[in-house]
């Protein structure tokens, strides 16, 4: 599996950390049933979503899977804080922020720890895009 859930987070906050090529099965068998569980809990879901250094690729599936999660109650999205040091990939990001349900920040993997407590609302941390 190429999507891991990261443990030891804050209470109402989940985390993701994606390896090598990641499909839509992996969505199906990692993210989806976690952002279910935790929508069932919470009012919102609060993200971590890490791209490290051992991030390949998504595939034209895992791309449609991101597609179906923003038909998802757009009331559901808290903060959303990508971490990445994939340049393209948070620069394209960035420019779609506005399309985001929630609010989204992006963080170098330097940082990974001010993303877990901005998406947690403990701190501020220094994120570039957002969206409301």
């Amino acid at each position: 599996m190429t999507i891991t859930a990261m443990t030891d987070l804050p209470s109402g906050t989940l985390g993701f950390h994606a390896s090598g090529v990641v499909s839509a099965e992996d969505y199906r068998t990692a993210l989806d049933p976690a952002l279910r569980a935790a929508l069932a809990q919470h009012r919102k879901v609060n993200l971590v979503y890490v791209l490290g250094d051992d991030f390949d690729r998504y595939t034209v599936g895992a791309m449609w899977q991101d597609v179906i999660l923003e038909q998802m109650p757009h009331d559901m999205w808290g903060r959303v804080a990508l971490v990445t040091d994939h340049s393209g990939l948070a620069e394209t990001i960035h420019l779609l922020a506005f399309l985001f349900p929630g609010e989204l920040r992006i963080f170098p993997l330097a940082k990974q720890s001010d993303a877990v407590d901005w998406a947690a609302g403990i701190a501020t941390g220094q994120g570039s895009a957002s969206s409301d």
